[in-house]
């Protein structure tokens, strides 16, 4: 297949993508790669117990494509997962949508100035790439001694084992992360042990999540400019949030919410003892519940905080030598964020490996573009995730630079274009700057927001319009155009 662009995958990112296309640069063709069997991701993917969004779900849409019948303030993942579907659907993606098919291999032909996809149903070629992969989309499950051994059932959260009962079995959850909140309460009843390992505790703060009446459903589908009025204050609400990830020392008052919220809801004193995390509020993600505390009262539900040592057929022995008979292990222990398994795929320049071009770290020009990559976008790439607010606006605002890209590029009749390394370089040193203050550096966690050479490659250190303002320019000398 020969299109003009390639789309690798049907999430947020590469919905986005195509609608933009479509909408801006009706003259390419373009096919969406999907390894999947529908749109949708990660919220395809995720579906644990409670899976849900913590961003307001007026918020976590796209800008062009409001939902009026959210039931919640906050959505779960069936919800998102239809709008998804229905987005698709009004916007005709569909067409455009190969399914059930993995990219194994990117490679930049200079000679033919396309890049070469190995894929799963056959080889797609394409003059550009939008890698929409997201950065949690790869399970990420520690390597602990003896795993290979357990004799019992043992799952990630993001690929949930719907078939296996858990009624009355001794279940070890390893990570308390978002996924692990949402999940632990839901199967508390069920199980007939529950032991969770915890090796950082993590921030939590109450949630707020409402229902949205069937009225307000209404007075939404019959004035959208209710909704979006809404939309703006929410997403002005959650900027104030970035000034205490960027200065913090304000955030004092919220970590004294957060442990008001805990010591209201754990009776055990030495329970309390060892929930209370030893960072700033923000360093790591911060998370939102009003059921996982109270769970953790219940006589058959108990937290280890030793680690884990090794793992036998039968149980798992904890770094100070408690051994624990379990049937079923659950990780919630995230995703591939800092080493993107697509990177070990894609071939530039040369070809160099994008793998080896972020063996220190990852970077991008803007989060979206690689010198020694032509024709390549990345959409939520290096240093574009939040901590604060929706990344459905980042996304957005990178495809509009991707199109003002695209037009630029035809207008000055170049075939390829990539950014300068210098422009690369200094992108990243004032995000380097930038990023010394704030309290993901400054809070004293090991985050997975971190490389492993303690970089933050992962979010922007500022606001969502100072990134929205910044990619609305296209400055042609950042840019190597052939």
């Amino acid at each position: 297949m020969d299109v003009d662009v390639a789309i690798i995958g049907a999430g947020f990112g590469g919905l986005a993508a195509a609608i933009e296309l479509g909408r801006h640069h009706r003259d390419l063709s373009l096919v969406i790669l999907e390894k999947g069997d529908d749109v949708g991701g990660t919220w395809r993917d995720n579906t644990y117990p409670g899976c849900a969004c913590d961003v307001p779900s007026h918020l976590y849409s796209f800008s062009f494509a409001p939902n009026p019948d959210w039931t919640s303030t906050y959505s779960g993942q069936p919800e998102i997962w239809a709008y998804l579907r229905d987005v698709a659907e009004r916007f005709g993606v569909r067409s455009k949508l190969r399914c059930n098919t993995r990219v194994r291999d990117s490679r930049w032909d200079a000679s033919a100035g396309r890049w070469r996809l190995d894929t799963s149903t056959g080889e797609v070629n394409a003059r550009f790439v939008i890698a929409a992969t997201g950065p949690l989309s790869e399970p990420s499950i520690p390597g602990l001694p003896g795993l290979a051994g357990f004799t019992g059932t043992a799952f990630h959260s993001a690929r949930w084992d719907h078939a296996h009962d858990l009624t009355g079995k001794r279940v070890a959850v390893v990570g308390t992360g978002a996924s692990a909140i949402q999940f632990v309460p839901l199967i508390a009843d069920q199980v007939a042990e529950l032991t969770i390992y915890q090796r950082t505790p993590p921030w939590v703060i109450p949630h707020r999540a409402k229902p949205i009446s069937a009225g307000k459903r209404r007075l939404y589908r019959r004035w959208p400019t209710i909704q979006k009025a809404l939309r703006g204050g929410i997403f002005y609400a959650r900027e104030l949030i970035a000034f205490g990830l960027l200065h913090p020392t304000v955030m004092g008052p919220i970590q004294r919410q957060a442990l008001r919220h805990m010591r209201r809801q754990v009776a055990d004193p030495a329970m309390q003892a060892q929930l209370v995390p030893d960072y700033t509020l923000g360093c790591k993600r911060v998370l939102v519940s009003n059921d996982y505390y109270p769970v953790l009262n219940r006589p058959h539900v108990s937290v280890q905080t030793a680690g884990i040592d090794r793992i036998t057929p039968t149980s798992i022995v904890a770094g100070d030598g408690t051994e624990t008979p379990v049937d079923t292990i659950i990780f919630g222990t995230g995703f591939h964020v800092t080493d993107v398994p697509i990177a070990e795929h894609v071939y530039g320049t040369d070809g160099v490996r994008l793998a080896d071009a972020w063996a220190e770290t990852m970077t991008a020009y803007l989060g979206t573009t690689v010198a020694g990559f032509p024709n390549l976008f990345l959409l939520l790439g290096p240093n574009t995730g939040l901590g604060h607010n929706s990344v459905v606006l980042m996304i957005e605002a990178q495809m509009r630079h991707v199109v003002k890209v695209l037009a630029e590029a035809k207008a000055r009749g170049w075939t390829t274009v990539e950014p300068s390394r210098a422009a690369q370089q200094a992108f990243v040193a004032d995000i380097d700057r930038r990023m010394r203050p704030t309290v993901w550096m400054q809070g004293g966690c090991k985050s997975w927001y971190l490389d492993a050479h303690g970089r933050n490659s992962t979010l922007w250190p500022g606001f969502v319009p100072s990134y929205q303002r910044l990619l609305r320019r296209f400055e042609p000398t950042a840019y190597v155009g052939r």
